[in-house]
């Protein structure tokens, strides 16, 4: 069986160009990076702002498993699909990061069949988007610290500095540092953080800005720290918007590549789902509804995460209205969750699917809270059997989602026709009523409390005392309208990673509030969960290689 860079190393792209003519763009709308990869220029996007809005697809998942659910494979499965029936469709997906690339979760091209491409390129540095944006953060962080050493005319508190360095990798040792050792002109002397890359208030910032005027406006909201007297003090403040624009302009222009079928794909911007909101750039999205007829876009992680942070936070600021959901899960995933060990989970097993499919369950029920039809998409693998599949197809039907077999990793775009076709019968017989969770007049707590309960299924939330000050806090400061992103393992419903299935009325634990005031929400971190990842004991990045022609080994 060829690996996923086997196959992507095979295939026969097409010069970028000619994707873009395929959707009626010219060689003149592109900026090149090379005959695979372009950015789309702000002249093009400017022109097509009177365009027609295609309707826009989203697609989810269950929780992630050991098993593997397979989202982005299914979504560029699926665009592909939509070429095969003669439908202009345009993919938008988030860029990969760096740090699960040479970690443990891989790539994010998608898999088998249903990749984009150059696969390489976008899992490694693509066009550098990723490091304008650790450039532009850390340019941040270095003008706090050169304004405290040079006389600190502001009164920037170092106790209250809540800027953090980033680095797109995962190296564990960074969470906690010390800054400023060795002599007087070394700099002040503090603690420290670091934060990967897509956790970096910058990346949110870049994902929802929607021109460079808006993309300065939104950097100089940014709070760097608290003075003395406990005032915000800012990116504007310090004088450093003008020069983080500038290491940011060419990373504010989407991306252009192509799938294994030359589909055409948007990839820009890549937040975490289980650390930020987890949804590609506004600007790409919303440039892809100019450009076809059909979007087909994803969010991180399960439904509990990227789903409701592609509601509650991209579609209400954006003002998207999104036509039809697609669920993504496997028959392997939900026996996973029905406590199935991950080596006995090509044994047909209708009592865990059962226990397991509770996990799906809730996932569709928190869909339908959004007023946007579904489609589950059973992922198959090659030990699913005819009573497994049957069950879930009668699982999903009895609660009014309509439901396709996916067989895209195998077949591409031709194993996803039927997942295709169903969705345009959803999108020609069933209206969208989309509707957003909670109000923005809504306390904070309210809203943390409104997704805890209806989403997670938590019997309750619980704050440290330091999370009790800070809403209070941020809501004084005038911050108590925006939406929030909860911050939470994606494993889990809950926020214990080891709570499978449906867990219910458990305590959801807040420990700290803080606000991403350029991205424009709320952030709550909740359980355990980091935002600079550790590397697991044998990482990714030992299998990874380059032979004596130049070719990428060991990627996926």
């Amino acid at each position: 069986m060829k690996t996923d860079i086997e196959i992507a190393q095979e295939a026969l792209l097409e010069n970028i160009t000619d994707v873009a003519g395929r959707i009626g763009m010219a060689p003149e709308d592109l900026e090149l990076y090379g005959k695979y990869k372009a950015k789309i220029s702000d002249e093009y996007m400017e022109r097509i702002q009177n365009n027609p809005d295609g309707r826009l697809i989203l697609v989810t998942a269950i929780n992630p498993t050991p098993a593997g659910e397979g989202k982005t494979t299914t979504s560029v499965g699926l665009g592909q699909a939509f070429g095969r029936l003669g439908k202009k469709a345009v993919i938008a997906l988030r860029e990969p990061s760096l740090g699960p690339c040479f970690g443990i979760k891989g790539g994010a091209a998608g898999g088998g069949y249903a990749q984009v491409v150059p696969m390489e390129d976008l899992n490694l540095h693509f066009t550098g988007d990723f490091h304008a944006i650790t450039s532009a953060n850390n340019l941040l962080a270095a003008i706090l610290d050169n304004h405290i050493q040079q006389g600190n005319e502001l009164g920037i508190d170092p106790r209250q500095i809540v800027w953090k360095r980033c680095l797109d990798m995962n190296d564990r040792v960074l969470r906690n540092v010390v800054v400023g050792l060795g002599g007087k002109t070394d700099g002040v002397v503090r603690e420290d953080q670091f934060v990967i890359t897509v956790a970096s208030e910058i990346m949110e910032i870049l994902c929802m800005a929607s021109d460079i005027a808006d993309l300065k406006e939104r950097l100089g909201r940014i709070i760097a720290a608290y003075d003395y007297q406990g005032k915000p003090v800012t990116a504007a403040d310090l004088n450093a918007v003008g020069a983080m624009t500038a290491l940011l302009k060419d990373a504010m222009k989407p991306n252009l590549i192509q799938t294994l079928e030359h589909t055409p794909a948007l990839v820009h911007g890549g937040p975490f789902a289980n650390i930020a909101h987890g949804c590609n750039s506004v600007r790409a999205t919303k440039s892809a509804l100019k450009m076809a007829d059909y979007v087909i876009t994803e969010a991180g992680f399960g439904a509990d995460l990227g789903a409701e942070k592609f509601f509650d936070i991209k579609c209400r600021m954006a003002g998207l209205k999104p036509d039809a959901v697609v669920l993504v899960a496997t028959v392997r995933a939900l026996k996973y969750n029905g406590g199935v060990e991950k080596s006995n989970l090509g044994v047909e097993n209708l009592s865990a699917l059962q226990a397991g499919i509770v996990n799906l369950e809730k996932h569709i029920e928190n869909l339908h809270k959004y007023g946007v039809p579904i489609v589950v998409a059973l992922n198959a693998f090659v030990s699913d059997t005819e009573a497994e599949i049957g069950y879930v197809r009668k699982f999903c039907e009895d609660r009014g989602c309509e439901f396709a077999i996916s067989e895209v990793w195998e077949k591409g775009g031709a194993g996803g026709v039927e997942l295709a076709e169903k969705v345009l019968w959803t999108l020609a017989h069933k209206e969208s009523h989309f509707k957003v969770l909670y109000d923005d007049d809504a306390s904070l707590k309210e809203k943390i409390e409104t997704v805890a309960d209806e989403v997670y299924g938590a019997g309750g939330v619980s704050y440290t005392p330091a999370a009790e000050r800070q809403l209070r806090k941020l809501e004084e400061l005038g911050f108590g309208n925006m939406p929030v992103c909860m911050a939470k393992t994606q494993y889990s419903l809950s926020d214990d990673p080891t709570l499978l299935g449906r867990p219910v009325g458990f305590m959801m634990n807040v420990r700290e509030v803080y606000v991403s005031a350029g991205a424009g929400f709320v952030v709550a971190l909740t359980g355990a969960v980091m935002t600079m990842p550790g590397l697991p004991k044998k990482p990714a990045a030992y299998q990874i290689d380059v032979n004596d022609d130049g070719m990428i080994m060991g990627l996926f």
